[in-house]
């Protein structure tokens, strides 16, 4: 029976569940425990976030977290803060999890801050040097704006509707032309909708897998339904075809800053204004929060 006490009184049990004071670090390190007032304080708060991210989807409560709720929390929290308050968050759901490693999940901030956009041109020089199921990845990724291991999530919206519980905008995709309609499964486990260029979806249609295979990536579990690239092998691919052909490598992540700043010029372009504009290409991206889309735009 899930606990109706509030986060921060869930995350204060949980600690002192974990509280090992007064027994000295040296021989015990990597025993889950937690050996100082500093890191009580740290992992607290860190728990309280878990906490209230369960409560607000009514997964229960903190005593029955999951690997898959905790991936699902460190992804969320993956777009509000840098990678070191994410780091904190990871080790403090291990230490409640009491035994295995929760992958690493980079910040998307610090991510931003260090990547730049592609040119057209540079896109398809990058894709010609690759792999057919990467290249199409690749320009798929470039098409609707997706993260890597968005890409092993496309689905057709028929199949997989986007979630409800979040309210989208009617003009997504204005500007677009004619697109076909998937659905991804990005940060946080969020299913959005995502549009492809008629050409590109038909071409992906041709590559669709009789019965969908279990691919994990990062340690995640997936269900594919289209033979392509994605997730790390994708954007390692794309790195090395990208320092052969141009010389440098700005990562996969970029193309998700050339799909912010050509939808924006293409919605400015047709009379909406700014703040507008941002709203629309913040719900495309799957961030909802116009301050993380802006961090593309540089």
């Amino acid at each position: 029976m899930p606990s109706f006490r509030s986060a921060a009184s869930q995350a204060a049990y949980a600690v002192r569940a974990l509280a090992a004071h007064g027994q000295p670090r040296h021989g015990n390190a990597g025993d889950g425990k937690i050996h100082s007032l500093g890191t009580e304080r740290n992992y607290e708060q860190a728990l309280k976030g878990a906490a209230e991210f369960i409560q607000a989807r009514k997964l229960g409560d903190l005593r029955g977290l999951t690997r898959e709720t905790a991936i699902a929390y460190l992804e969320a929290r993956s777009q509000e803060v840098g990678q070191k308050t994410l780091d904190l968050d990871r080790q403090a759901m291990q230490a409640v999890l009491g035994g295995g490693k929760l992958p690493v999940v980079k910040s998307e901030l610090d991510q931003e801050l260090a990547s730049r956009a592609y040119t057209p041109a540079q896109t398809r020089i990058v894709a010609d040097a690759q792999s057919p199921r990467h290249r199409l990845a690749t320009q798929i990724a470039a098409n609707a704006g997706l993260r890597a291991h968005e890409l092993i999530t496309l689905r057709p919206v028929a199949d997989r509707p986007a979630d409800t519980h979040r309210t989208f905008r009617a003009d997504r995709f204005a500007g677009r032309g004619d697109v076909a309609v998937y659905t991804v499964k990005g940060k946080g486990g969020l299913c959005r909708e995502v549009a492809l260029d008629r050409a590109l979806a038909d071409r992906l249609e041709t590559v669709r897998l009789p019965e969908p295979r279990t691919v994990y990536d990062r340690g995640i579990r997936h269900q594919q339904h289209y033979d392509i690239g994605g997730g790390k092998q994708w954007t390692d691919s794309f790195s090395k075809a990208a320092q052969r052909e141009l010389g440098w490598s700005e990562g996969a992540h970029g193309l998700r800053h050339s799909y912010a700043q050509t939808r924006m010029d293409t919605l400015q372009g047709s009379g909406r204004n700014y703040e507008d504009a941002l709203a629309i290409v913040s719900q495309e991206m799957g961030h909802f929060r116009a301050d993380i889309t802006e961090v593309y735009l540089r």
